[in-house]
């Protein structure tokens, strides 16, 4: 990275993943299979390139205290999730090349059959050009960035939507609050630590003083309760090309590009899905690329053209160098609906 310090952790930043788990590793050739192990299911498999677990699953994450999201101290990552056939936990390490899924639940196995998928297999960084030097130097110092692909729609649309036009703090406050509250205690040795997302029901039946007591104005909670009535046509998209997929996904009132982005970046690995709309991205693009603090989105699309068809890689890459513009406002102020 740029510079001796950390980032601010501002939701742009964050999206560059950072994580605190171990450095990346580098192995050869493939393998894998699975067994039972402490009442879940496990599955070994070596990817032929360099993988930090960091930067791959770390945009997953919604803040620190996220209830379906954690990184233990042993290197782990731990992740819980609402898959097609229910929930399940997963648990990914690595050691000695080798890594390591673990997964409990009745999703255990979709989890386990998609592990590759997770964590970068369907990526294709090769195919990325920098065309400027704190790029070029970025991914030569990041050599295991891979673009993760959960498959999952609604886990990524619910929390993107949560964090529409407020601070960072009050959009991972309100996910903490109304996962814990009505989600479903993860399966596995978590110790009721972490929990699934609810499903599309139980969103929809969450009372309009519960989303305000988390801090959800009408707005951002009418935008989720209508996605999720429609929620096995959110999840179809999947199957498109990431450009079908955020069509399908903008035909619900209250999801824009900025919104679409954001989940197809996560649930299909979308290499040119930039975000449009952002408060911070266009400044540190137009910092990092050209000394415009000031660029807009505008000017953003321009500077990331010559990445046509990379241009999120090319913003992530962008945000992991360090390079931001030095804050010269004061922080957005926190608000609490909950409160009035």
């Amino acid at each position: 990275m740029a510079g001796r310090f950390e980032q601010r952790p501002t939701r742009t930043t964050v999206r560059g993943g950072h994580v605190v788990v171990p450095v990346s590793v580098s192995v050869p050739g493939p393998r894998s299979g699975a067994a039972g192990a402490g009442g879940g299911r496990t599955r070994e498999w070596v990817p032929p390139w360099p993988l930090d677990l960091r930067l791959v699953l770390g945009p997953l994450r919604r803040g620190p205290a996220d209830p379906t999201f954690r990184a233990t101290p042993d290197g782990s990552v731990w992740r819980a999730s609402l898959t097609p056939v229910g929930p399940g936990t997963l648990r990914v390490s690595a050691r000695a090349g080798v890594v390591r899924g673990e997964a409990w639940g009745p999703g255990a196995e979709w989890l386990l059959d998609r592990l590759p998928l997770l964590l970068g297999e369907a990526d294709e960084p090769e195919a990325f050009e920098p065309r400027h030097r704190l790029v070029a130097v970025t991914r030569h110092r990041r050599p295991g960035l891979r673009l993760t692909r959960t498959g999952l729609v609604l886990e990524s649309l619910i929390p993107s939507i949560l964090e529409q036009k407020v601070t960072t703090d009050e959009a991972y406050r309100a996910w903490r609050l109304l996962v814990r509250k009505y989600g479903v205690p993860a399966p596995g040795p978590v110790e009721g630590r972490m929990f699934v997302m609810p499903e599309p029901r139980v969103w929809s039946l969450i009372p309009s003083w519960e989303w305000h007591r988390a801090g959800v104005d009408n707005k951002r909670a009418s935008t989720i309760l209508r996605a999720v009535r429609v929620a096995r046509r959110m999840e179809e998209a999947v199957a498109f090309d990431p450009v079908a997929a955020r069509e399908r996904l903008e035909v619900v009132v209250g999801v824009g590009p900025w919104t679409s982005a954001e989940v197809v970046q996560r649930s299909h690995g979308a290499a040119d899905a930039v975000t449009v709309g952002d408060l911070h991205l266009p400044g540190i693009v137009g910092f990092a690329l050209a000394g415009d603090r000031d660029a807009d989105d505008s000017v953003m699309l321009s500077l990331l053209e010559p990445y046509a068809g990379q241009r999120h890689r090319a913003a992530r890459l962008i945000l992991l160098s360090g390079r931001t513009p030095a804050r010269r406002h004061p922080k957005m102020p926190r608000g609490d609906i909950g409160v009035l």
